[in-house]
């Protein structure tokens, strides 16, 4: 059995430590922040904004790709240095939704300042779009983690993974909706709402501020009806020094329980691989086929179907065959997904076979090369979702009840602790090559690795 070795600084108890439960209603307010923030990345870092900016805003399609993947490396090393730092003061300190607040003030700024990324953009505004870019990146994910760690209060642990899955199906459907309001306003109209100009691709740009209007509005239940940690009577600099030593004595007494240890590793890894599939997607998508905003956002609209799908799917899966069989399926159909999209070009499915390319004015999906990547999508798609929610179920199994919230933040860590890796290597590979097929392939051995440290997890002996 592994050592168990006790925190050197206990945190704060939160809301419901003892096995008690909030209210439903906090506990549905808790899910309205992944609905709140979900359009950031279904509109923003996805399906709208990411392919606009590489094909109209960048100098040209290799590049654009490129320089994308650089913001995400900048907003994922932040990522990776500090919210280890700022989770361990926040512990301490006590509250969790000052941070919140601040970090969704971030987004909202970065989300806003995308209207001015207008096409062909160079010098100074080209810099601003990237740095706007990167900004809401920091402040979501950030937000993300303090949101996460507030999940361990609301409900006991073996409910954990309940509320957890829930909140990314709700999230899924606020994507969903916030997707098809812009192609219902913006795209399908011959005139758009509010006088929008297609020519200068403003609904391309509009989905920034529409995403930064919706997580203003959404976001309001969690800090109206959730309960957060109560106030230490600790100074700001008693926290800091609080919360550093907490971080240091469970960084620590890891090595101690391998068996999360090569969980949370396998998690850090394949993590990765989910998040640059998630960023890089839809630009593939459009470079592969030169799909216009509509194809692009009824190719967004399938995708996250197919993952609401598969969180329900997941959840029938996980009860049967455990958080990590679920997580393991769901790795190998990534891979599956991954290697048959890229097998795909216009004129060839599968690397060999030839097929007539796509021609100009074609109707909606029309060319056996876009049929057979959308076969790789279903594939690709169904599995996001019980990856990511299996994945919080699995630490809810495997920590010990009492240093479950410890845990939970080790949780958060190796989820960005790396979260620059993936994005960077894309970014250097499609520069160095000028081949998008080769800096996607990346994303390959991260879900190879995952998979493999995974296997060594054991699920029937959690440890107490």
């Amino acid at each position: 059995m592994d050592d168990e070795p006790p925190p050197l600084v206990p945190p704060p108890a939160p809301h419901g430590g003892t096995g008690a439960s909030a209210s439903r209603l906090a506990q549905a307010s808790w899910t309205t922040f992944d609905w709140a923030f979900q359009p950031f990345f279904t509109l923003v870092t996805t399906f709208i904004f990411a392919p606009y900016f590489v094909a109209a805003v960048a100098p040209d399609a290799v590049a654009g790709q490129a320089l994308w993947g650089y913001t995400q490396t900048v907003a994922g090393i932040a990522i990776a240095l500090l919210s280890p730092v700022l989770g361990a003061v926040a512990d301490a300190a006590g509250p969790r939704k000052p941070w919140i607040l601040v970090l969704a003030a971030c987004t909202f700024a970065g989300c806003a300042l995308l209207w001015f990324a207008v096409p062909g953009a160079g010098g100074g505004m080209l810099l601003l779009t990237l740095a706007a870019i990167t900004l809401a990146t920091i402040g979501a994910e950030f937000a993300i983690v303090f949101n996460n760690a507030m999940l361990p209060g609301l409900v006991p642990p073996h409910r954990i993974g309940v509320l957890s899955a829930i909140g990314w199906g709700v999230g899924y459907i606020g994507g969903l909706i916030s997707l098809g309001l812009v192609l219902g306003l913006f795209v399908l109209p011959e005139v758009p709402a509010f006088g929008l100009d297609k020519a200068a691709h403003e609904a391309e740009r509009l989905s920034g501020p529409l995403s930064a209007l919706w997580l203003l509005v959404f976001i309001l239940p969690m800090f109206l009806f959730v309960p957060d940690q109560p106030r230490t009577t600790l100074s700001r600099r008693a926290a800091v020094r609080q919360g550093l030593a907490q971080l240091g004595a469970t960084l620590r007494h890891l090595p101690g329980h391998r068996n999360i240890l090569r969980f949370l590793l396998a998690h850090m890894i394949y993590g990765d691989a989910l998040l640059a599939i998630f960023a890089f997607g839809g630009i593939y998508a459009r470079a592969t086929f030169g799909w216009d905003l509509l194809t692009i956002g009824i190719f967004g609209i399938l995708l996250n179907v197919l993952a609401m799908t598969g969180s329900f799917l997941g959840g029938w899966l996980e009860a049967r065959a455990g958080s990590k069989a679920t997580i393991a399926v769901s790795l190998v159909m990534l891979i599956l997904g991954t290697i048959g999209i890229l097998s795909i070009s216009g004129e060839r499915i599968f690397f060999v076979f030839e097929v007539t390319p796509p021609a100009p004015g074609r109707a909606l999906f029309d060319s056996p090369a876009e049929w057979a990547f959308l076969a790789s999508t279903l594939v690709l798609g169904l599995p996001f979702g019980p990856a990511q929610a299996s994945s919080r179920s699995l630490l809810a199994r495997l920590a010990p009840p009492r240093l479950m919230t410890e845990f939970f933040g080790l949780y958060a860590l190796s989820g960005k602790a790396t979260a620059f890796l993936a994005p960077f290597l894309i970014g250097v590979i499609t520069e160095v090559t000028r081949d998008q097929r080769l800096g996607i392939a990346v994303v390959l051995p991260f879900l190879a690795l995952g998979l493999w440290l995974l296997a060594g997890v054991r699920e029937d002996r959690p440890e107490r």
